[in-house]
Parts: structure tokens; sequence; C-alpha cells
């Protein structure tokens, strides 16, 4: 007798009719159970200044190593905690040191030098484990409470990438808050990435996402641009941000700077495509004067001589270097492109089988599961 098999329309619980003596078919999970599996969570954290805030932002971690339950009902724990040496001014090599000692899901990524945060965050990312990684920075400004509302937020929205979205100004001082927005702003208007103003340090990003961006990204790369190369548009979670503190922060007016024309320059090229339509426009124009100084010149108007070719000449001159300098900055715009990585795809798998296909057990915030409470540690 043939053995006979039946598959629900669930697609995973299976029945089967079987001949004496037969092999018993292997038990295959329901889907409910399988879509309720705990969401392994990846830290990274970048550290230049951090010998005095490390060891609480490690015991504020510490309770989330256990499973716990979000807001939204999901399940999740911290596997892992990737400390990543950037090869700052103080004694944080030591302290990371002493937590790997007495921590065994902290883990010490060592750089040769300093490269910067983002370079460092790549670094942490590109050796994770996890279904997500967080990223958050050391010095104790993020707090840990709100991870589970972001890997809310990206249940809810199928994100895989959920920016921290502070809900009250960040403590850097006015200048430099208003300075960042403005900079954000204008990199949303004129360069055309409209996400910039969601940026945030404080990330969660859908793990094999996060390690094929460390994996492909170029030198001098800005991350957040790499995200939105192939993750989905990037949604985000409401946070509070905390006091630094007496830390000195490691940025200065030239590094801000610095940052600031990164992210410029890796944004895109819709400033160089500018570039070119104000080419054509003085073109146009120029042909626009001349047709009217020779109508009127023909029509008996006193032309000044040797002004009308004059201005016509720079007009048609001016737009035609413009127009010209646009075709050649798109030609180093797409090797800039190559040069930083940027892929014409990305392979995932299918999202119903991985964390963001986590979601038939979990519910609006406030409401607990049956018999949990919706409490986080």
């Amino acid at each position: 007798m043939r053995a006979l098999g039946q598959i629900s329309a669930a697609g995973l619980s299976m029945t089967a009719v079987l001949a004496p003596g037969s092999p018993r078919l292997p038990d295959v999970p329901e889907r409910a159970e399988v879509l309720d599996a705990c969401h392994d969570l990846s830290v990274v954290i970048p550290v230049y200044q951090g010998e005095d805030h490390l060891g609480p932002l490690i015991d504020e971690l510490a309770p989330y190593t256990e499973p716990f339950t979000t807001p939204g009902g999901a399940t999740a724990k911290i596997g892992e905690v990737l400390l990543v040496d950037d090869n700052g001014p103080d004694d944080s090599p030591s302290v990371m040191r002493v937590l790997a000692a007495e921590h065994s899901w902290v883990r010490v990524v060592w750089l040769s030098r300093n490269f910067g945060q983002h370079a460092a965050t790549l670094a942490g990312m590109s050796s994770t484990g996890g279904d997500w990684i967080v990223t958050m920075d050391e010095d104790g400004q993020q707090d840990p409470a709100d991870i589970g509302g972001m890997l809310d937020t990206a249940l809810r929205e199928q994100a895989t990438v959920v920016y921290g979205q502070p809900i009250n100004q960040a403590p850097h001082g006015a200048l430099r808050n208003s300075a960042s927005r403005a900079a954000k702003w204008l990199i949303a208007k004129v360069g055309g990435t409209p996400e910039v103003t969601k940026y945030n340090s404080f990330r969660l990003v859908l793990g094999e996402v996060g390690r094929s961006v460390a994996a492909y990204a170029g030198a001098g790369i800005y991350l957040d641009v790499a995200l939105g190369w192939v993750a989905r548009p990037a949604v985000t979670s409401p946070v509070t941000l905390r006091d630094e503190g007496d830390r000195v922060s490691g940025y200065r007016f030239r590094s801000l700077l610095s940052h600031f024309w990164r992210m410029t320059v890796t944004s895109g090229t819709r400033a160089l495509r500018l570039v070119s339509v104000l080419g054509a426009l003085l073109a146009a124009l120029g042909v626009t004067v001349a047709i009217v100084l020779v109508i009127a010149k023909l029509a008996g108007s006193d032309v000044q001589a040797g002004w009308t070719s004059l201005i016509t000449v720079m007009l048609l001159t001016s737009g035609a270097i413009l127009f010209a300098l646009g075709v050649l900055a798109e030609y180093i715009g797409a090797a800039v492109n190559m040069a930083m990585g940027r892929p014409a795809y990305l392979v995932v798998s299918d999202p119903a089988d991985g964390p963001l296909g986590r979601t038939e057990r979990a519910h609006e915030p406030g409401e607990a599961r049956e018999g949990q409470s919706a409490a986080t540690p």
C-alpha cells in the first residue's frame, strides 16, 4: 500500500496514511509555531570614547539577553553584543576586554586603526549572526528599552530598516541640532534622497540585508545611503534620547563637515543633473536672445553694435560648458557608484520564511498574548 499524504491549506501541517511497517514521516511544525519563533538580535556598538559608558550600557542590555516580549507581543532576545574598537584616545580597549571576559554574549571586534563610526559599524555588522542587527552609540544616549518598539514597527510595516525617531531634542546644543536639520533638509531636496531626514545611528536592520551591505560597501560610503540602495523604504519608530552626561563629543567642526560632505557625495547624482539642466536653459536663452535681437534689428530698432553677438556667444558658450560638465559628471557619478560598491540587485530569502514572517502572533502595543505579560525587562 502506498503512503498517502495530505497537506493542509496552511501548507505546513501534514497527516499521512501508512502501510504497516512503513517508516513514519517526520513531523512538520505548524505554521504558527514557525512564525512564533524568537527573534535573535545582534547589537553593534562602535567604540571610540567608551571607557566610562560601556559598563553601564552593557548592564542595561543584559536583561534583554533572555527572551522578552515586545510591546506588540513579539518574542525577542539579544544573542550577542559586538563592541567594535575604533582606536579612540581613552582606555576603552581595557574595558572591552573585561566586559568580554565577564559576559559570554559580548564580543570585541578589533580594528587596526581609527576608520570612523560608519566603517566601524560596518565591520561590526559583517561579524553578526542574528536575525536582526541593532546599531547604537556607546554613550548611553539611546535607550535599549526602545529596541522592542523598533522591532514591532519592523514587523507591522514589513520594513527591513527602522530608524529611531527622537521625540525630544538631541542633547547636542541648539546650533548643532539646527545645522543637522538644515543639512539633512538640503540633501533631501537637492540630492533627491528624501529618506535622509530619517537617518539616525540608532537603527534596526534585517540581518541578511545588513551583512550584505557590509560585504559590498566601498571605502568612504555613508552607511545609510548604502542601506537605501537595497533595503525597502525605511520607516521610523519613536525613541527618547538621554543626556550624554559629561562625555565630550568626538565630533569637531571639521569632522562634522566631512560627515556632511560624504553624505552629499554618496547620496546621488541629482545635483549633477541640475548642472546639465542649467546649461541647457542657458543655451536656450542664448538662442532666444539672438532671435529677439535679430528681429528687433530688422524691425528698425536701435541695437548697439557688437552687443548682440557678444551676449549671444556668452550665453551659448556658458550653456554648452555647463551642459558638458553635467554630462561628464554623470559618467563620474556612475564610476563613483561602482567604486562605492553599489550593487545592481540583492537576492534575499523568502520574507515569509524569515524574521518578517513571524507576525502571526504579534499584537498591537498594550495587547498581551494569552498567559504572557507585554512588559519588557
